[in-house]
């Protein structure tokens, strides 16, 4: 039987709720072929103290203890350079998320990215401790100044490029990039990086925005995220991005679940594709399509830890290694835990590669 040793992969954008939820699909990150989650902040009320994100962390690692998880706090108004300074040192922490304020969900308590002066401060901290900045890299749709979620990320590009200006050192990471023009962004930014020389920038790539365009999404609820999928040749140039060997393209799945009543409804549909359980046989099939499934430890093992500093296997919770195995798997219609019934991307599809863990 073919298989491919991915070492350990690792997940830089998961999303893990809380209450019933978290101990629903807290499993899935292993499930999925997945050593190391970067735990995203946008909870209720979002994490931004050192005592919840410890406890959340101990939550986590009580339902999966192969699992390592990194933590983030919530950049908010509410925070300081001291308490920054202090989760750093403690290791609470591994980087701040950056939510512009109601462009995806619970990203109410978040900020404008059209000034980000007044978080300087916290930015230099993070810079002086090598904490990772996490930028959603979205505008919030404004009608008057022409601002929608097809331009979004482009038009917030220009706040990435004065950020690492005036914090060179800083690690920044434009998460789950959408558009020909944020590869772009990413591109040039290391165009003089060395080879072997970790970059200072990169840019995370999803799983599901390998696979949809604009047309997957408009009226099909379970494909609808944020940032929303865009165009063919946006698409195209994630999937020459993700399979290219470049270290500045990273895996993070963004794989955000949601209750069916809240994705199917004729209100206010939930922005967020859940891929957990499976991500690794997504992309497995992608790289293997367009003839690239040799770079895909790269992608998924070797880029991200490296720039996280997470390369060394003793840092892990667990040394299992992980495995693609050329045996199907059938993507079920939903998901349900426990009586929590979760929609899932790519339903009732065959897959050809499995994840088996020695």
């Amino acid at each position: 039987m073919l298989e491919i040793d991915l070492g350990h992969p690792a997940d830089y954008h998961v999303h893990l709720r809380q209450g019933e939820m978290t101990a629903a699909v807290t499993p899935a990150v292993r499930k999925g072929g997945m050593s190391i989650a970067y735990v995203m902040p946008n909870l209720t009320p979002p994490v931004t103290d050192i005592e919840r994100v410890q406890k959340y962390k101990a939550e986590l690692q009580r339902i999966s203890p192969k699992t390592t998880f990194l933590m983030t706090f919530y950049l908010s108004k509410v925070l300081t350079p001291e308490v920054v300074y202090k989760a750093a040192k403690l290791g609470a922490i591994q980087g701040i998320k950056c939510y512009p304020a109601g462009v995806t969900t619970n990203s109410g308590a978040g900020i404008d990215p059209s000034d980000f002066s007044r978080f300087y401060p916290i930015f230099k901290v993070m810079q002086d401790t090598g904490l990772v900045l996490n930028l959603h890299g979205e505008r919030p749709s404004i009608q008057s100044e022409g601002i929608n979620v097809i331009n979004a990320e482009p038009t917030f590009l220009p706040a990435l490029f004065a950020i690492h200006r005036d914090f060179p050192r800083l690690r920044i990471v434009l998460e789950h990039c959408t558009t020909r023009a944020a590869i772009r962004a990413i591109s040039e930014i290391n165009k003089d990086l060395k080879k072997g020389q970790i970059p200072t920038v990169v840019g995370s790539i999803t799983a599901h925005h390998l696979f949809l365009t604009i047309d997957d999404w408009t009226g099909n609820p379970v494909n609808y995220c944020k940032p929303v999928a865009k165009f063919t040749e946006d698409r195209d140039a994630l999937v020459r991005a993700a399979t290219s060997g470049k270290s500045y393209f990273i895996f993070g799945s963004d794989s955000a679940p949601h209750e069916i009543s809240k994705k199917c409804t004729f209100n206010k549909i939930a922005a967020g594709v859940y891929t957990q359980p499976y991500v690794l046989s997504y992309l497995a099939e992608l790289f293997e399509r367009n003839g690239k499934l040799d770079m895909l430890k790269n992608f998924v093992s070797k880029f991200g830890s490296r720039f996280y500093g997470m390369d060394d296997e003793s840092k892990l919770a667990c040394k299992d290694r992980c495995y693609l195995v050329k045996k199907p798997v059938q993507i079920p219609e939903k998901l349900c835990y426990n009586g929590i019934e979760l929609t899932i991307f790519r339903p009732c599809k065959e897959l050809s590669w499995s994840v088996e863990w020695r």
